[in-house]
């Protein structure tokens, strides 16, 4: 059984960071591309980050950026610079991959998904 677990969410202060890990289990994680999504309240759910299977990968937000450790089965999302507007619920995804560079940005392309995690932040 497949599972994402998102960790690391939280309250902050506006300028603050934040490190979102999201730990994989039950599938072959360095098979898959992740991402990264959020969703406010009353808004729509949105891409912020992916990788691929390689490492590479980009964010919506120059103030974020993505990374994986295949050794640990988790990607992380570390987000600097955080304002008000980053508030919402941040969610993984995992998409199996056959090739080593795609990444991929939106949300009907991922297989799994995590519960999310939420982070809000302060003004």
């Amino acid at each position: 059984q497949v599972q994402l677990v998102e960790s690391g969410g939280g309250l902050v202060q506006a300028g603050g960071s934040l490190r979102l890990s999201c730990a994989a289990s039950g599938l072959s994680f360095s098979m898959y591309a992740m991402g990264w999504f959020r969703q406010a309240p009353g808004k729509e759910r949105e891409f912020v980050a992916a990788i691929n299977r390689s490492g590479g990968g980009e964010s919506v937000q120059g103030r974020f950026s993505i990374s994986r450790d295949n050794a640990k089965n988790t990607v992380y999302l570390q987000m600097n610079s955080l304002k008000p507007e980053d508030t919402a619920v941040y969610v993984c995804a995992a998409k199996v991959s056959s090739g080593r560079s795609y990444y991929y940005t939106t949300a009907p392309d991922y297989n799994y998904w995590g519960q999310g995690t939420q982070v809000t932040v302060s003004s």
